[in-house]
């Protein structure tokens, strides 16, 4: 019995030290010199190379653009748009009507920004399941060259040559759907103009203290 027993605990110290420690220690380890820009979030900054420019945002996490000069977004459900800490869809289903008014709105909002009458992709006006979605299709990023290219007097080539150089393609060449990052491709823009578009990621800042009540 009291063999089982210090059998019982020599085999859980030695679980912990190799799958509670090591194990850790060993893929943070692998995470900071392999992969250290995905460890630390993903992050992209004003302007690329330099160590003390503000950071604009995570290519991982998509955000509102509202600039004319900048390409937008999947429309996002999550909280008031983009929020990480409220990451959700509509939860609307096929049949609301809600859903088809919202898409028919997007619809006419697009068509109207991007000055066309035909067809617009599907993620121009449906949001994604977390909200939080960085990418749109290469199709939703072709229809807004005319309006950048207006806008930053950027050539359409040029744009198109910007377009393809944030596209990632299918995963392995089979899963998922080729993709344009939109943070990625708007901070190329503001480096091609010369003057930084994009706000930096706010910091938060502390509430300021509560008066004390009149006596």
């Amino acid at each position: 019995m009291k063999e089982n027993v210090f059998g019982s605990i020599r085999l859980f110290l030695a679980l912990t030290v190799l799958l509670g420690v090591a194990y850790p220690l060993v893929v943070w380890g692998i995470g900071r010199v392999a992969f250290r820009e995905k460890a630390d979030g993903s992050l992209l900054k004003k302007e690329q190379g330099k160590a003390d420019s503000p950071v604009v945002g995570s290519s991982l996490i998509g955000q509102a653009f509202v600039m004319p000069g900048h390409f937008h977004g999947r429309p996002s459900a999550a909280g008031n748009g983009y929020d990480p800490t409220s990451s959700s869809g509509t939860n609307f289903g096929p049949t609301s009507k809600k859903l088809a008014d919202s898409i028919k709105d997007a619809v006419t909002a697009v068509r109207t920004d991007e000055a066309v009458t035909g067809a617009v992709p599907a993620d121009a006006v449906t949001s994604s399941a977390s909200g939080l979605d960085p990418d749109i299709s290469p199709e939703y990023a072709r229809l807004q060259i005319p309006r950048v290219s207006r806008e930053t007097r950027i050539p359409a080539a040029d744009l198109e040559t910007l377009v393809a150089r944030n596209t990632d393609g299918r995963f392995l060449g089979v899963y998922g759907e080729s993709r344009v990052n939109v943070l990625a491709l708007n901070v190329a823009i503001d480096s091609k103009l010369g003057h930084p578009q994009i706000a930096p990621t706010p910091t938060p800042t502390p509430a300021p203290a509560a008066a004390p009540a009149a006596s």
